[in-house]
């Protein structure tokens, strides 16, 4: 018996018409056929021609990444489909809001840990702190982690956006 298909996580960028309903069409290609989305931006990238570019992070063998890409290019108001973890080089980013309560060693140890990891505090108050850290998702999850044990109050992620190195358009 063969060995299964090995699951991996995929950064997929689609770009797509800016209208009505297009997100939720993507969204209902994923949850219809029981698919997994771990991270989800979407913005619109170019005004004068109505193009939203979405990010999706998502798991499967490659057999249903595959079926993925096939699926999302069926839907009218795609333009492009690129599967960046595939297409070669590319830069992933992650924004997180991470609020810590604490005061006395505990307040101190935050900021230096913050300092490290090159976090900026955007609000404090005499009980807490907002920091914005940016970075990929190991980066971010290893900050949270570090500030679960001083305090952590409350986190609030953008979702991972990334786009191809080079100078070729998505």
């Amino acid at each position: 018996m063969p060995a299964p298909a090995p699951i991996a996580r995929h950064t997929i960028a689609v770009l797509v018409d800016n209208e009505p309903g297009v997100l939720a069409r993507v969204i209902g290609l994923f949850s219809g056929r029981g698919y997994n989305i771990e991270s989800l931006t979407v913005a619109e990238v170019n005004a004068a021609e109505k193009l939203s570019r979405i990010t999706i992070v998502t798991s499967g063998t490659p057999m249903v990444i595959e079926q993925i890409k096939a699926q999302l290019a069926r839907l009218v108001p795609v333009h492009k489909i690129s599967d960046l973890t595939t297409a070669g080089p590319h830069v992933e980013r992650e924004l997180a809001l991470v609020k810590v309560r604490g005061g006395g060693e505990k307040r101190v140890e935050a900021l230096r840990i913050a300092d490290i990891f090159r976090a900026r505090a955007l609000d404090s108050t005499p009980e807490s702190f907002i920091f914005e850290i940016v970075g990929d998702a190991g980066k971010l999850d290893a900050f949270i982690a570090l500030m679960a044990g001083l305090g952590l109050v409350d986190v609030s992620r953008t979702g991972v956006v990334a786009i191809a190195r080079g100078p070729e358009p998505l």
